[in-house]
């Protein structure tokens, strides 16, 4: 039960992934906006539902569903290295760089956020 649950939740994440990225870069051309908003956003609501988790907010399982179904789906590793790549193939070396430490930088904060913001509750 808890493997189709996390099916349906990452089917969920996959098209929120999508509609988010759709809307971000839709409007802010160029530049990967749109995966690091997804990166960022979903690093932060991990953060935060671990936290949670850990404050025995939310279960084990609904960690497990919404953590590893809905965010494991929605955030993005593997675009995130081809817009580096893509970057580079542009010639764009410094702008392939910024997005690969910038975007890690960020979301290693972003997540610390998240879970130091649970503990707040």
């Amino acid at each position: 039960m808890t493997a189709l649950l996390i099916a349906l939740a990452a089917a969920g994440g996959a098209a929120a992934r999508f509609l988010v990225d759709s809307l971000v870069s839709g409007r802010l051309g160029r530049w990967p906006w749109g995966t690091l908003c997804v990166n960022l956003s979903g690093s932060l609501a991990l953060g935060l539902l671990v936290g949670l988790t850990l404050e025995g907010v939310v279960s084990p399982t609904d960690r497990l569903v919404v953590g590893t179904g809905f965010l494991g789906a929605y955030t993005t590793f593997s675009t995130w290295m081809y817009d580096c790549v893509r970057l580079t193939e542009q010639g764009a070396w410094g702008r392939a760089w910024f997005n690969a430490l910038g975007s890690l930088m960020l979301g290693v904060l972003a997540a610390a956020l998240g879970l130091w913001t649970a503990g707040q509750w």
